[in-house]
């Protein structure tokens, strides 16, 4: 199976929870900003983060780039300094442009000013991780 990490991140928070996931299965986490080149994917993690509320619109435009002759399926991963709020736009664009995105998002706490400080801590990233490897075995 061909797995590739992206991530988008303005605090580094989500290169840090990518960096866990493609280490873990021996890959390379790529930016999305440095435009990665994504053909024969059958599975694509995208790790983002939640800031004021949604995702960057930066990363909404990366995202409306990938389509469904690049990427089979998606697994989101998303920082988030309240540890609840989930990536809908990224999931909207995604499934818009045929990709499937597996229902299950795994939600990592992030931080934003004393909102979660440390976070995301080793426990966070080891749950990171466990999430990629179950999410493999699923989709084998």
């Amino acid at each position: 199976m061909n797995c590739r990490v992206v991530y988008f991140t303005k605090t580094g928070h989500s290169k840090k929870i990518a960096g866990a996931i493609a280490g873990e299965l021996q890959l390379q986490a790529d930016d999305l900003k440095s435009k990665p080149v994504l053909k024969d994917v059958d599975l694509l993690f995208v790790v983002g983060g939640i800031y004021a509320g949604g995702n960057d619109p930066e990363m909404i435009r990366c995202i409306e780039t990938i389509d469904s002759s690049m990427v089979k399926k998606v697994a989101l991963v998303t920082s988030c300094a309240s540890g609840k709020m989930k990536q809908v736009k990224v999931r909207k664009a995604l499934e818009k442009n045929d990709i499937e995105v597996l229902p299950d998002e795994f939600v990592c706490r992030g931080s934003f000013l004393l909102l979660g400080l440390g976070h995301p801590n080793q426990a966070d990233l080891d749950n990171a991780v466990a999430y990629a490897r179950t999410v493999i075995e699923n989709n084998k």
